[in-house]
């Protein structure tokens, strides 16, 4: 038998502390003001075509690490007309735009289909601002079909689809 010193001194059961409530706290509000309240907000979804994603993070070197491995995946894709330099000098623009909006990186997508490459590079950077400039180097590449961003919730989307499709050759000229 165990003698109860044994058993080690009897405490009082202490009373349970419990925490003041803390009130709820608002979340910052980061929606766009040009979308309608109460919509979601749409996705980007790109389905049935060849796709791929790069990630690099947002410094100098960024623009040129991009357009080398985005010419890498797209001579894979067997796009025969793809004016190659004109498609390093688009996503070098996107990218060096994403890397101004001052996100720690910069995600680059790639798209085709019939014939267009759709090139978006994605800032990681809320709030950041449109700009001008970009778009006016990109709409003098031969190439370029159209251009934009999109403002959204993780960053700005800058886009550019390129045309693709073999050019007709052009007769020489007669001298």
């Amino acid at each position: 038998m165990t003698s109860p010193e044994a058993q080690g001194p009897k405490l009082s059961p202490t009373p349970r502390q419990t925490n003041p409530v803390e009130p709820t706290r608002r979340q910052p509000v980061t929606e766009s003001g040009t979308r309608l309240p109460g919509l979601p907000r749409p996705r980007m979804r790109i389905r049935n075509r060849q796709t791929a994603a790069l990630t690099l993070r947002a410094d100098e070197w960024a623009p040129t690490k991009a357009a080398v491995q985005a010419l890498a995946v797209v001579r894979g894709w067997s796009c025969s007309g793809l004016d190659e330099q004109d498609m390093e000098a688009a996503v070098k623009l996107l990218v060096t735009a994403a890397v101004r909006d001052g996100g720690r990186r910069v995600s680059v997508h790639l798209a085709d289909q019939a014939e267009k490459i759709l090139v978006v590079a994605l800032s990681h950077q809320p709030g950041a601002a449109p700009e001008g400039e970009v778009f006016t180097a990109l709409q003098a590449l031969a190439t370029v079909d159209s251009c934009g961003d999109d403002l959204a919730d993780d960053g700005r989307r800058l886009w550019a689809l390129l045309d693709a499709a073999p050019r007709p050759r052009r007769p020489p000229r007669a001298a």
